[in-house]
């Protein structure tokens, strides 16, 4: 069967993705109401139920929004890394201690024959991570959430088959959006959100023969488009790649619904 996963949705009104194998469903985040993470796994045939963990990449709102109640309702173990779990504490209420599980940065987590491994990001949250997804010869690697794609983050997302990329923002839009300065400053920055075009640029560090397909993630509502996305990402890849270099296939997501199940294919 191999990797196959689905991105619940993505953006800043909330952000789930599911993540399966045949022995194995680990949910990554669960940044909407835990009625709505529900429904959207029911529509994958699956249920809370079937998880056999939750992972966290970091503490805002729209990543950890029905976080609480699914872990309680379903008795679910919750990893975060513990300057995340410092904060996570007072935000989503009780968790058993024994479904409280720590996963430092950098830590393996090994679930049937699926291995999940984080890394840590930059982002204006205590310690926020992404997670690459290893399953036989398949690597499936999740980064949003990112202020720049550092040498680390390329490094660990690199030869992915798959991959869920930010691509937040145009910035001609932000800059004349409407939201203050300081916000548009904090997106901006290095500890803010990806850029179409550092979205772009940043792929064609690690993208290679191996890569597929491409998931540009986390899209703004306010200041920007999936096909402005698309266009800007396209445009960066194609002034510095080679006219023969590969190129993987750019995939839409949604704020307000699923991608389709998507399966990383067996070499």
């Amino acid at each position: 069967m191999g990797i196959r996963f689905s991105v619940l949705a993505s953006g800043s009104t909330g952000n789930s993705t599911i993540v399966a194998t045949e022995d194995s469903k680990v949910l990554i985040d669960a940044g909407l109401s835990a009625k709505r993470v529900e429904q959207l796994l029911n529509e994958k045939d699956l249920s809370g139920a079937d998880l056999d963990a939750i992972v966290v990449t970091h503490e805002h709102s729209d990543h950890i929004k029905g976080l609480g109640a699914m872990a309680r309702k379903y008795d679910l173990p919750v990893y975060a890394n513990e300057k995340t779990w410092e904060q996570l504490d007072r935000l989503i209420g009780g968790i058993a201690n024994d479904k409280r599980c720590v996963m430092e940065t950098g830590g393996v987590l090994d679930l049937g024959k699926l291995r999940v491994e984080s890394f840590g990001i930059s982002h204006d949250a205590a310690e926020p991570v992404g997670y690459c997804f290893y399953h036989e010869n398949q690597k499936l690697s999740v980064a949003t959430d990112l202020g720049y794609m550092s040498p680390k983050v390329k490094e660990q997302i690199d030869d992915s088959d798959v991959l869920v990329l930010e691509s937040n923002h145009d910035v001609e839009m932000l800059r004349v959006g409407k939201y203050p300065w300081n916000i548009k400053r904090r997106i901006l920055s290095d500890i803010g959100h990806l850029s179409n075009e550092a979205s772009g640029i940043g792929l064609c560090d690690v993208m290679t023969e191996k890569t597929q397909r491409v998931y540009l993630a986390h899209l703004s509502r306010d200041h920007n488009m999936m096909d402005l996305a698309k266009l800007t990402v396209s445009q960066m890849v194609e002034e510095r790649l080679a006219p023969d270099d590969h190129r993987a296939r750019l995939m839409d997501t949604y704020y307000d619904r699923a991608t389709a199940w998507d399966r990383l294919e067996e070499e």
